[in-house]
């Protein structure tokens, strides 16, 4: 009892009043996309998410998760992919099993302690919804049915309202998912309980089809820097990374059709920076501005030609950093920046912790409410991500005990795990006798220079690895123990 009074304590120290929390949950959108990181196009324009990070703290270095399912997976458990049991991904994609007693949901537990919660948008987890036992009100476009559905981010999108059957959502999804999103939270303003909104945008997936009034956009801005390295070779890299790119050159050497591509995606994100203004909009005029924790980030980055890209899951900043804003008038100090690494089970270990509601159980993530009190601060536990691609829990142990090694690649990458320690970020994949990868992100933010292929950094290298291999014995012992070993420059 007394441990419970003092965790009450603590965390209604800075946040009085148990908030709503807005969760704005895009898909595959990067840092580069919004033009308040220094990171962004130099013709980006995204002034309602600028406005957000404004008035709030915005996160440099937000590793959300490798690839969409996974981020889901460990939002809603508050797991990293190699601590989630029972989901599984079916034939055909994207149909996904998981077991809800093996692998609960959170926010049923958030209803359990006093909280209403609502999702709207893209499910990434099969048909079995949560309706009832995570969400008292949903709109999910759960990708099931008819084969078209699976991939209809923008258009003839069917949804499930409530658990029910799958229906037509009509128009295009951004919008609409803002239009069920404001009715929502306008409603709500006459209720007694906080709410909980999980809004996940299909956008900006691909195919990155923009808004009609938006097809226009960016039309006559300069032509997209091309990345250095979107063609090999890459020395000091694994094999399978020297040469590797998603890109084929045109008859100039130059990567086809580079420019409107990534003008498209950014003209599909215009869509996602008007709903911003229009749920701050909805929360200001329904008087639950100053009373909802707004947060908006993305399941995870994107990368356009960086170390070869035209997608996620590989493990730099480049494809997988996500813009992270936190705001809340009078509760979130405005305008400032914070560049602590997180990632996305920090975000559900800090949704309770501003909620004053205990977890149900153990999860992996940090506690971000000192770095929305004093952005200037950093953690004391260094930051973990796993990538294993299609396999979770137990399943991924058991293979990497095998060495089935082959499950644990995609699209000519194999999966892998990282760390995060002040300016150094490790890598090391899952696949035996491969070269690991380590930055000196102050002095290398590109990641050009792979530190752990210089014979004169082997002592930094040997430290980090042994610092990494520490963190993930606390956290899995037995995921530690299966993890491959790595070719060792001598």
């Amino acid at each position: 009892m007394c441990r419970f009074i003092i965790y009450f304590f603590i965390c209604f120290s800075a946040f009085a009043d148990k908030p709503n929390i807005l969760y704005i949950f895009t898909d595959d959108q990067s840092i580069r996309s919004v033009s308040s990181y220094k990171e962004a196009q130099p013709w980006v324009q995204t002034p309602n998410i600028d406005k957000l990070a404004a008035s709030g703290v915005r996160f440099e270095a937000c590793y959300t998760a490798a690839w969409c399912q996974p981020s889901r997976a460990s939002m809603l458990t508050g797991k990293l992919q190699h601590n989630i049991e029972s989901v599984r991904q079916l034939k055909p994609y994207p149909n996904t099993f998981y077991d809800p007693k093996a692998a609960p949901f959170w926010p049923a537990h958030f209803r359990k302690n006093g909280y209403s919660t609502a999702c709207i948008g893209k499910w990434h987890l099969g048909e079995d919804v949560g309706h009832g036992r995570d969400w008292d009100y949903s709109v999910i476009w759960d990708r099931m049915g008819p084969k078209s559905n699976g991939f209809a981010y923008y258009h003839n999108t069917l949804v499930r309202t409530n658990g029910g059957e799958r229906k037509p959502l009509g128009g295009y999804s951004t919008d609409r998912y803002t239009d069920l999103a404001v009715e929502y939270i306008s409603k709500q303003k006459d209720e007694k309980k906080p709410w909980f909104l999980w809004l996940c945008y299909g956008g900006v997936h691909g195919p990155f089809t923009p808004a009609v009034r938006h097809n226009d956009l960016y039309s006559d801005t300069a032509k997209t820097k091309i990345p250095i390295d979107i063609f090999g070779p890459r020395n000091g890299l694994p094999d399978f990374m020297v040469n590797y790119t998603r890109w084929k050159k045109d008859e100039n050497g130059l990567p086809k059709g580079f420019d409107n591509a990534v003008k498209k995606y950014h003209k599909a994100v215009r869509s996602l920076d008007d709903a911003v203004g229009r749920l701050i909009n909805t929360l200001k005029e329904s008087g639950q501005l100053e009373n909802t924790m707004v947060v908006f980030t993305s399941d995870q980055g994107y990368g356009w030609g960086q170390h070869g890209s035209k997608h996620k899951w590989a493990p730099y900043d480049a494809t997988l950093l996500a813009p992270l804003i936190f705001s809340q008038p009078g509760k979130i100090p405005p305008g400032k920046v914070c560049k602590e690494p997180v990632n996305g089970v920090d975000l559900t270990a800090t949704f309770h912790s501003i909620a004053g509601v205990e977890p149900g159980w153990k999860m992996d993530g940090r506690d971000l409410k000192p770095l929305l009190e004093k952005p200037e601060k950093s953690l004391e536990e260094p930051m973990l991500l796993s990538n294993t691609v299609y396999l979770y829990g137990k399943d991924s142990i058991d293979a990497l005990n095998k060495k089935e090694f082959e499950q644990f690649k995609r699209q000519g990458i194999y999966s892998w795990v990282m760390i995060r320690i002040g300016r150094y970020k490790y890598i090391r994949y899952l696949r035996d006798n491969c070269l690991e990868e380590v930055y000196d992100l102050e002095k290398d933010p590109d990641e050009l220079v792979n530190l752990a292929s210089k014979a004169q950094k082997i002592e930094l290298v040997a430290e980090l690895r042994a610092k990494a291999m520490a963190e993930y014995s606390k956290n899995n012992p037995d995921f530690a123990k299966a993890l491959p070993t790595p070719k060792i420059i001598k």
